[in-house]
C-alpha cells in the first residue's frame, strides 16, 4: 500500500526551529514532485514548499527565507526545514505529491500529518 508517514512536529517558541520528514512508500518518489502543505483549525489546507523531482524548490511567500524543503530519492524522503517560525506558522503539516495533469489531484493518499505548535 502506498502511504506517507509524517514526523517531526511539535511544540516550539517563537524564533525556533523544526524539522519535519516524510517517508514515502512505493516506487514512484523519485519520479514525482514532492510537496509540503499545511491546514491550521478552520482554514482550509495551504501550499507551503515544493521540490521538484528535478530538484527546482517553490516557497510559498509566507515562509520563503525561513523554511528549505529537500528531498533524498535513495530514502523516499522529503524534508521541511523550518527555522525563524511564528505563531502563524501553527498548524498540522502535510506532504504528498500533486498530480500536475490533474490540479488538486495527488498521487499518494494522505498521511496523518505531524502538528507543528508555535507558542511561548
Amino acid at each position: 500500500q502506498v502511504q506517507l508517514v509524517e514526523s517531526g512536529g511539535g511544540l516550539v517558541q517563537p524564533g525556533g526551529s523544526l524539522r519535519l520528514s516524510c517517508v514515502a512508500s512505493g516506487r514512484i518518489f523519485g519520479l514525482v514532485d514532492m510537496g509540503w502543505y499545511r491546514q491550521a483549525p478552520g482554514r482550509q489546507r495551504e501550499f507551503v514548499a515544493e521540490v521538484t523531482s528535478g530538484g527546482s524548490r517553490h516557497y510559498a511567500d509566507s515562509v520563503k527565507g525561513r523554511f528549505t524543503i529537500s528531498r533524498d530519492n535513495d530514502k523516499k524522503t522529503v524534508y521541511l526545514q523550518m527555522n525563524s517560525l511564528k505563531p502563524e506558522d501553527t498548524a498540522m503539516y502535510y506532504c504528498n505529491a500533486p498530480n500536475r495533469l490533474r490540479v488538486g489531484d495527488f498521487f499518494y493518499s494522505w498521511g496523518q500529518g505531524t502538528q507543528v505548535t508555535v507558542s511561548s
